[in-house]
């Protein structure tokens, strides 16, 4: 049986004591209450109220349907209760993944802000520097550097775009000279991340467009971190993110160089599983990212 229009009806006729009253408590008119109810009884092949020109009251079949019905109401209106609540209210667990650097200096930030704002979302931070399936290991929300493609099962938001820099201590260029060209780079001690390849080749973007240009590596890393703080140690050139660099660019511990020559821009994206009801605590974290990091990030903009 699939007919809780009609259980409703009947339930409320038996509470109010009559078609009329229960017809004022839910708003509708008499003649389709009454309609509801003896489709409802058409169902069941039972009579389940008696009715008279005085009262309505339910047979005793109908007192024994009464009695089971109201505790599945009851039942139902609490989960339905739950759910609306925790649609606004978010709760449960929240499976976060994103690249250590990032993760550390940017993202632990707006996780607190979260969690002060939503305390019943219990929060999962992994942090790594490589190439993670969301869905195989169960992510809720995936902050990616790079290039990233929304797929059948995840949807990708872009954040904002995330600027590269070649840079380097102004005691490094005082002593090793400063470069003009990409060209001149094969004479400098290079600083590379891992994530972009295998260090011996730098891509920029010229007059000429996208060129490749060969470096001389003194230090591989497969996280940036290290590598800023080389830079800043006076131990060579670095190309890395400006939400790595762009504290030490504004203390004046690492100057850009080669400006004419800048690395190529990388997308900062969000990525989330693709459902049709979107859970309200991957929704509301979402929308809190793109706040903090959207259009102009504030690691880039001036003091």
């Amino acid at each position: 049986m699939d007919n809780f229009a009609g259980i409703r009806a009947f339930t409320q006729v038996v509470k109010a004591g009559g078609f009329a009253a229960a017809a004022r408590e839910m708003g509708l008119s008499r003649s389709v209450v009454n309609k509801t109810v003896i489709n409802l009884e058409q169902e069941l092949g039972a009579q389940l109220l008696q009715r008279s020109t005085r009262r309505v009251t339910p047979t005793d079949s109908g007192l024994a349907f009464y009695e089971r019905c109201i505790h599945i109401l009851s039942e139902l209106d609490e989960a339905t209760s739950a759910i609306t609540t925790s649609q606004s209210h978010p709760t449960g667990n929240l499976r976060v993944n994103a690249p250590m650097s990032f993760g550390t200096l940017h993202l632990s930030k707006v996780l607190a802000e979260y969690m002060a704002l939503y305390p019943d979302v219990h929060v999962e931070l992994v942090l790594n520097d490589r190439f993670v399936d969301a869905i195989e290991e169960g992510f809720d929300v995936t902050v990616r550097v790079g290039a990233s493609q929304a797929t059948t099962s995840l949807v990708t938001r872009e954040l904002t775009t995330a600027r590269r820099v070649l840079c380097a201590s102004p005691d490094y260029l005082e002593k090793w000279g400063e470069p003009s060209v990409p060209a001149d780079l094969i004479a400098h001690r290079c600083l590379h991340y891992g994530y972009l390849g295998s260090g011996s080749k730098w891509r920029l973007r010229g007059p000429a467009g996208e060129q490749i240009f060969a470096i001389q590596c003194v230090m591989w890393a497969n996280n940036a971190e290290p590598l800023r703080d080389a830079a800043i140690n006076h131990q060579g050139i670095a190309m890395l993110p400006t939400f790595i660099v762009g504290e030490a660019l504004k203390t004046g511990q690492l100057r850009t160089i080669l400006v004419d020559y800048p690395p190529i821009d990388i997308a900062l994206s969000v990525l989330y599983p693709r459902h049709r009801h979107l859970s309200t605590k991957v929704r509301l974290l979402v929308d809190l990212l793109s706040e903090r990091f959207g259009n102009q990030p504030y690691w880039d903009l001036e003091r």
